[in-house]
């Protein structure tokens, strides 16, 4: 089993490479960037996110970077405006024409967010080449350590119904379905602190 090591900044272009591949089929990404062959765009819009998860919390991956998570630590799951207006130019090369779309999906997201504290998983992906290998399950079971810890929930999104029994065997449950008109369903779910 490979370590997992928090990530730096210089890390980035390994983990979002690992990340755009991982997420090639994602239903998600595929609305916001419906057309990105080569992934570079969505690597791209894996980096915006990655800078910001560094300032808000913990990007976790092993250390071959095949696996990783952006973790937002309690009270940090919201992007401060000037973290938006620095990364502003990825998110532009990232999303293109989607911008509004892409607004309007994190709108829905952000209206039933849970407010009480709690680690705030906003990505978790392993590259196809590593998957099975139990390196997610790592980087996830490392997390929820710390939240455990700290006796604080964990919250995420799960962007495809087949994840959701995965992140179930980590402690999570459904508490809210998110249809967008037109685009993917969301199944936010919640873990209590063990």
């Amino acid at each position: 089993m490979r370590e997992v090591v928090d990530a730096t900044r210089d890390d980035l272009p390994l983990v979002t490479a690992s990340l755009a591949r991982a997420f090639v089929d994602d239903p998600v990404l595929r609305y916001l960037i419906p057309s990105d062959p080569d992934c570079r765009r969505t690597a791209l819009g894996f980096r915006m996110l990655g800078l910001n998860a560094l300032e808000r919390g913990m990007v976790l991956r092993t250390t071959d970077s095949a696996a990783a998570a952006y973790w937002a630590a309690p009270g940090k799951w919201q992007v401060p405006w000037r973290n938006v207006l620095r990364t502003l130019p990825l998110t532009v090369r990232a999303y293109r024409v989607g911008m509004l779309r892409a607004l309007s999906f994190l709108g829905k997201i952000e209206a039933i967010h849970p407010s009480e504290p709690h680690y705030y998983l906003e990505v978790l992906g392993t590259d196809p080449a590593h998957q099975g290998r139990g390196l997610g399950g790592a980087i996830m079971n490392h997390a929820l350590a710390r939240a455990d810890d700290e006796r604080v929930g964990a919250y995420l999104e799960s962007s495809k119904d087949l994840n959701v029994p995965y992140y179930r065997r980590f402690g999570f449950e459904v508490v809210n379905e998110i249809v967008v008109k037109g685009g993917p369903t969301i199944w936010p779910m919640w873990r209590e602190p063990r």
